[in-house]
């Protein structure tokens, strides 16, 4: 019974219901489908703000706990838990998800059960990886997750679907049975000092390895996340799984799915392998930087909208990766919150980038120009995500990214500072292709008879800019529940101020 009042447990619970449920509905049953779909989804979200609400803001310490054995022979057990990073990424999975359904109302026209059972599946893995203490659900979750997308992809997508589907399993999956073979290594090596199987996190972190044994487990686990991230350069499968994916896969992969290789990071690689941590952790912070400069460069020069949006997502992470490579109070709290705003408005981009492709079918910037004059609505919400994407203050990009900024110039200023490069760029290429696509003259005939955005679209936009501007006015709320747990990430990786070691490993 306890796996129903649990709030955590219940978040799995009822998507994956609703996907077992939707087998029972006709294929031919096109509304129930969506019905069933979407209340289950907004359920989940309304879980969620429970979750929220109940939550202790100052305390670093795992909330809503649940541990039931499994597999007590092998110590697994089904162990969930909330602390403030995990809560905010469980918020934004169960906000974007009924976004997402909305979205897929008039794009979907084949398959559209086994796409709705995708959607629900896929939600639950999400959610169940950012709750998981057992590093064993944690595994199966983060591997469940891939089977949905790949079919979200490949079944869904554009005429180059099968390969970019082919392209984000293999990438993914590589990485993963590396971090398989690490959780092994891990697993046995605590059972060979203690005597005790256990798949905890709270457990393995206390355990003692060798700093040999760390650097390579640390080295597996990070190449598994550093693919999910996508940090360059191992970001070649993002693009293509971006363009390919529909609106709600581009949505979601996005909003959530790139946000675990940084969690992974986070509540794993970094807290069970605190030495490695403190060699790898400049040169990661250094790729991090690569990626906002190379990412941004390449977003500058695209002519496909959803392409470069895909990259600047490759720049964002970038500074993300910065700031939790500080193991800095600050940058690390900024770098958790630009997870929240880099899933908010890069998935509204690709909302809005969406709506443009089901009108005219192309999502090239020069087959556009003049919609202000003919879609004066979509004008004005593309502005603001455009604006926030960029950072603009008083708006929920620049709050993050200031954070981790200041922060991670305590530890790297060099990097800090390159970083900044990056802000400028995405300023230039992301205003440059409003400018075009928005103002100027009406070139092409087809753009003339565009019609506005309708009901259902303002319905899963407007809930996305109240919280761009949420978070850019009042952002307090949030910092307030991250702050404790991004402390408590700098204890357990016990490099509280690494500054002088990090200059030292980069020399």
């Amino acid at each position: 019974m306890e796996l129903l009042t649990n709030p955590l447990s219940l978040l799995i619970i009822l998507p994956a219901a609703a996907g077992l449920a939707l087998l029972a509905v006709p294929r031919e049953k096109t509304s129930a489908l969506k019905g069933i779909s979407l209340s289950a989804a907004i359920l989940v979200f309304l879980v969620s703000l429970k979750l929220y609400a109940g939550f202790e803001p100052a305390s670093a310490a795992m909330q809503f706990q649940l541990d039931k054995p499994w597999l007590p022979g092998y110590g697994v057990s089904y162990a969930l838990g909330v602390d403030g990073i995990s809560l905010l990424m469980i918020m934004l999975t169960a906000f974007l998800m009924p976004l997402a359904l909305l979205a897929s109302f008039s794009y979907i026209k084949e398959a559209q059960r086994a796409y709705y059972i995708c959607l629900m599946f896929l939600e639950a893995s999400m959610i169940g990886v950012f709750a998981a203490l057992d590093i064993f659900v944690f595994y199966l979750f983060w591997e469940g997750m891939l089977i949905p997308m790949y079919f979200l992809i490949g079944v869904w997508g554009g005429p180059r679907r099968v390969y970019a589907a082919l392209k984000f399993f293999i990438y993914t999956m590589a990485g993963s049975v590396l971090m398989l073979a690490g959780i092994l290594w891990i697993v046995s090596a605590h059972h060979a000092a203690s005597g005790v199987w256990t798949f905890s996190m709270p457990a393995l972190y206390a355990g003692a390895l060798t700093r040999e044994a760390q650097f390579w487990l640390f080295s597996a686990f990070a190449l598994a996340f550093a693919v999910k991230v996508p940090l360059f350069p191992f970001h070649t499968w993002l693009p293509d799984a971006h363009v390919e994916a529909p609106t709600a896969g581009s949505v979601l992969l996005a909003g959530v799915l790139l946000k675990m290789g940084v969690y992974g990071y986070l509540r794993l690689a970094v807290p069970l392998f605190p030495q490695a941590a403190l060699i790898f952790a400049p040169w990661l912070a250094g790729l991090g930087v690569v990626g906002v400069i190379y990412g941004s460069l390449v977003a500058w020069s695209q002519r496909d909208m959803k392409k470069m949006v895909a990259y600047s997502s490759v720049a964002h992470l970038g500074i993300v990766m910065l700031g939790i490579m500080s193991f800095e109070p600050s940058a690390v709290a900024g770098a958790v919150l630009e997870m929240a705003n880099h899933g908010l408005s890069t998935g509204a981009l690709f909302l809005l980038v969406g709506i443009l492709y089901e009108r005219r079918h192309t999502r090239m910037i020069e087959d556009y120009g003049g919609l202000a004059k003919v879609m004066p609505g979509f004008a004005a919400v593309f502005m603001i995500v455009t604006l926030s994407s960029v950072g603009l203050p008083g708006l929920n990009g620049f709050v993050g990214e200031v954070l981790v900024l200041f922060g991670s110039f305590k530890v790297y200023p060099w990097l800090a500072g390159a970083a900044v490069s990056g802000v400028i760029l995405s300023a230039v290429y992301m205003l440059g292709m409003y400018q075009q696509v928005v103002f100027g003259p009406l070139r092409h005939t087809e753009n003339k008879v565009l019609p506005d955005l309708n009901a259902r679209e303002w319905l899963y936009l407007l809930p996305i800019l109240a919280f761009i501007v949420l978070i850019g006015v009042w952002p307090g709320p949030f910092i307030k529940r991250i702050m404790p747990a991004a402390n408590s990430y700098i204890a357990l990786s016990r490099q509280a101020a690494p500054a002088a070691a990090a200059v030292e490993a980069l020399k």
